[in-house]
């Protein structure tokens, strides 16, 4: 027998065939096929000397667009250099986790010079929040000038928990996360904007025709999908499909699929209580489960993008996941349901320490920042190898 069956692997081999089944390939894409697949990528710092920057995004001529969180500044980086842009700091209120944040630049800036800021402020009455601010940006990138706020009266307490971004969707609103300001209540009631995901016009503020409440005449009308924590990112896949990124409690950083009007289900009362679960099915109605989640420890994901491109190869259509305190990105892979497939983890990104936001440029690179202040902050260019 044991000849025999030598006799048969050998045949096997000879004609080509695997005379065994190719291993299986891990949550890590550790198996050799899927290893040859996934591309070598070519890590550079394209732009250095950086406070805590929090977000970038690329204007028309190419130049980079950056918020930086705790200094409250938008520099601007081309062939120029590097410069700080004329804009009101002082105006915007830091505290713990807030100051400010994400940036959007509108799709029509080469005619509009619009663009998006996200940060806290502060009320006249006396106290903060946290608010959407339109801007335009001048010819010569230099001053920007304050149009409009979008909207705003997402709740604040410390800082904590004021994370906040924003994201233009592929039919021109503007969808925005909020963080819940470490407030039990705030995410399932309906008339509180902490702990949702937001949805609204963005040339006039006004609620997006679609939301679940959008005739209603309280805050409710501006909601798209409650029940959340901290949101840190949101992205869009070429399905349509809307993403959310948030930060867990002592367990489950999420990735969400957002259904219009879903609860995903996070409410730690009475006061604040983080020991419950981060999508808690015990609660009424039905509760959103996520997509993936990180189980415990927990990673502190943060922004995110979808990625496209044949040059990308096995991580062709992935979500690209910055992350805090694991300090890599990310790479998850979703079937056309949204089901978890994979999970990539490249080495290459696991050396620039705290990891933040994820861009995509236009030629299909990704620009992500890092998490450094005191000048050691970057912006991280990342490309696969031809």
């Amino acid at each position: 027998m044991r000849l025999t069956t030598l006799g048969v692997l050998l045949s096997l081999l000879l004609a080509g065939a695997p005379a065994l089944a190719a291993p299986a390939p891990d949550d890590t894409g550790s198996a050799a096929s899927e290893r040859r697949a996934v591309p070598r990528l070519v890590v550079t710092k394209r732009v250095v000397g950086l406070n805590k920057p929090w977000d970038v995004k690329v204007l028309p001529g190419g130049e980079l667009l950056i918020s930086e969180r705790n200094t409250a500044r938008i520099i601007v980086t081309g062939k120029g250099g590097k410069r700080v842009v004329r804009f009101p700091s002082r105006q915007v209120w830091r505290s713990n986790e807030t100051g400010l944040s994400s940036l959007e630049v509108d799709p029509g800036f080469a005619k509009n010079r619009r663009f998006y800021t996200c940060s806290g402020g502060f009320l006249k009455g006396g106290g903060h929040d946290v608010r959407v601010n339109v801007w335009t940006l001048n010819k010569q990138l230099t001053r920007a000038r304050f149009v409009r706020k979008l909207i705003g009266g997402f709740p604040t307490s410390t800082g904590r928990h004021g994370g906040c971004r924003l994201l233009i969707t592929e039919d021109g609103s503007m969808l925005i996360g909020t963080g819940d300001a470490a407030v039990g209540t705030h995410p399932r009631n309906l008339d509180s904007l902490g702990g949702k995901t937001l949805r609204v016009d963005r040339f006039s503020g006004k609620p997006w025709p679609t939301n679940p409440f959008a005739g209603a005449d309280t805050r409710r009308r501006f909601v798209h999908t409650f029940g959340h924590r901290n949101v840190q990112g949101l992205a869009q896949r070429r399905d349509g499909s809307l993403w959310s990124v948030e930060h867990g409690s002592t367990r489950d950083d999420e990735v969400n699929k957002l259904v219009n009007g879903g609860d995903y289900g996070w409410h730690p009362v009475p006061g604040y209580n983080e020991s419950v679960p981060m999508t808690d099915q015990s609660l009424p109605g039905h509760q959103v489960a996520a997509k993936w989640r990180s189980g415990s420890p927990t990673v502190a994901t943060s922004g995110a993008a979808f990625v496209y491109g044949e040059k990308w190869g096995a991580l062709n259509g992935t979500l690209a996941v910055a992350t805090l305190k694991a300090s890599r990105v990310l790479f998850l892979t979703f079937d056309a349901t949204g089901k978890l497939v994979r999970k990539r983890v490249p080495a290459a990104l696991t050396r620039f320490g705290r990891l933040r936001s994820v861009t995509v440029a236009p030629n299909g690179d990704l620009l992500i920042t890092t998490d450094a202040d005191r000048g050691k902050g970057a912006v991280l260019r990342v490309r696969p190898a031809s």
